[in-house]
């Protein structure tokens, strides 16, 4: 039996498809992660055995401690054709196995510099310790690990000739796969792109598509529960304002601390808001959820009844922990937000079913020099990945690149969804959400979901077909 080979470095998921088959990873991401409960933190089955690479530190200059190295963490296992669970990200990203099981494929799992174990300078206390330590925290740099790693790996198994697929999904990873494929294509010969908002920079995408799209999925679903969503923020600031009125609506959403003001409640109902669109997958609906309890609600119930019962149907009681969200100098992707994954994600007063709250670039330039010391470069990634005019781009210079969408996930407002040319194709559900296309398969998945994932086996199944002609080729070519 084929054996599979995983290195798990837990965010970027890279493929890697071995011809000879012998061995066969805003709502804003720190924000949704406060708010939904993680299981990424599980056990390996004992079987399994972690491992650390040795990664470059600065793969940009040669000064002496650009040689410095830190570890990234590799559990590398056999796999025998089953499914296992290695983290809670590789057991939602099961259709990664499913490939790796059509073309006997090896598995490896990579995790982004500063995430996870992966953390230079001994320990994520001395890395966040000051601008000079996270100065090394950079998507290029990133690639460049996944360069590094890849290439060191195939060596190491003399699995040279073997062609590389990037996959990204879940989170800032959704960009590095295409933007993997444009940099290195001596590295990976085609990307999977799941939800990438590759065109949520500078001025490309409305600021407020993303909250528009929320905005509509709770609309298609339900217009009473959209218009009692709409009207609640007044009436939750009405009632903040009477006595004890904080007092009161604590009560009401049953939280866990006494409210220090409205505006927590109301960005925490915004989280939950955009946290249920942004992953409105089958079989949850957590739209529908919501939405059923808001309509559902006893005759008679006011609008801040309502809406206390759907948030109770999403995130459910004792208590809710409604709190401040203040940025942190310890959350990488608000580093991230504050160097150059600067999305200007914002909406005004009347465009969506959200009190206004613009993206104001001056006053994020003031959060990131507070916090880190740093100011944004706003304009970074368009300059160094390309984003506008990109049809003309991307058909010039790109190929073998598949952009996956569901159009419920707010994020889908940036991503690439027309074809570019015959091998940088969109492959889109209208029904679909965020990274739906890489859960894992089962029985019960909707035809249209079968569709695409098949959609997107076959295109994977060309890009090595043709490679392997073209090696086969070669081959042929030097014993002539």
């Amino acid at each position: 039996m084929a054996q599979q080979l995983s290195l798990l470095l837990s965010l970027l998921l890279v493929t890697a498809i071995c011809v000879s088959a012998m061995y066969p990873i805003t709502a804003r991401f720190g924000a949704v992660n406060k708010l939904v409960k993680s299981d990424f933190e599980v056990e390996l089955p004992p079987e399994f055995v972690t491992y650390f690479y040795n990664q470059t530190l600065d793969h940009f200059n040669y000064k002496p401690e650009s040689y410095r190295t830190f570890q990234q963490s590799s559990p590398i296992f056999v796999y025998t054709g089953d499914e296992a669970s290695i983290t809670a990200v590789a057991a939602f990203a099961g259709f990664i196995v499913e490939l790796a099981s059509r073309f006997n494929g090896l598995l490896l799992y990579i995790e982004h510099r500063y995430y996870g174990d992966s953390v230079p300078f001994g320990s994520k206390d001395e890395a966040f310790s000051n601008t000079s330590t996270l100065g090394y925290f950079t998507s290029t740099q990133a690639l460049a690990d996944y360069a590094e790693l890849i290439t060191n790996l195939k060596k190491n198994l003399s699995a040279e000739n073997c062609p590389v697929i990037a996959i990204g999904g879940l989170m800032v990873e959704v960009m590095l796969a295409s933007w993997f494929r444009l940099k290195y294509p001596h590295i990976v010969i085609g990307a999977l792109a799941s939800s990438a908002p590759i065109l949520y920079f500078d001025d490309i995408t409305p600021g407020n598509a993303y909250h528009v799209i929320v905005t509509k999925d709770f609309r298609e679903t339900s217009e009473s529960c959209y218009s009692t969503i709409r009207d609640s923020w007044s009436e939750i600031d009405k009632v903040a304002a009477e006595p004890n009125g904080l007092a009161n609506l604590s009560q009401i959403f049953m939280t866990c601390e006494p409210l220090n003001s409205s505006q927590e409640l109301k960005y925490y109902l915004a989280l939950c808001y955009v946290v249920s669109a942004q992953n409105d997958n089958p079989p949850a609906y957590p739209v529908k959820k919501v939405c059923d309890a808001i309509d559902g609600a006893p005759e008679g119930t006011d609008i801040i009844g309502r809406v206390a019962a759907g948030l109770n149907a999403s995130v459910g009681p004792p208590c809710h922990f409604v709190y401040d969200f203040k940025p942190s100098n310890r959350s990488e992707w608000i580093w991230q937000t504050c160097t150059e994954m600067v999305m200007p994600i914002g909406h005004g007063a009347n465009d969506t079913m959200f009190q206004a709250w613009p993206f104001d670039l001056n006053n994020h330039t003031k959060t990131c020099q507070d916090l880190f010391g740093v100011t944004p470069r706003p304009h970074w990634i368009t300059t160094e990945f390309g984003g506008h005019d990109i049809k003309s781009v991307l058909g010039n210079f790109a190929s073998n690149i598949i952009f996956s969408n569901g159009l419920r996930d707010p994020y889908s407002a940036g991503g690439v969804l027309q074809d570019i040319s015959d091998s940088v194709v969109a492959i889109y559900t209208d029904k679909g959400a965020h990274c739906l296309d890489l859960s894992t398969p089962t029985a019960t998945d909707p035809d249209w979901l079968v569709s695409q994932q098949e959609k997107e086996v076959k295109i994977i199944g060309l890009w090595l077909a043709e490679y392997n002609a073209r090696l086969i080729s070669k081959a042929h070519g030097r014993m002539g």
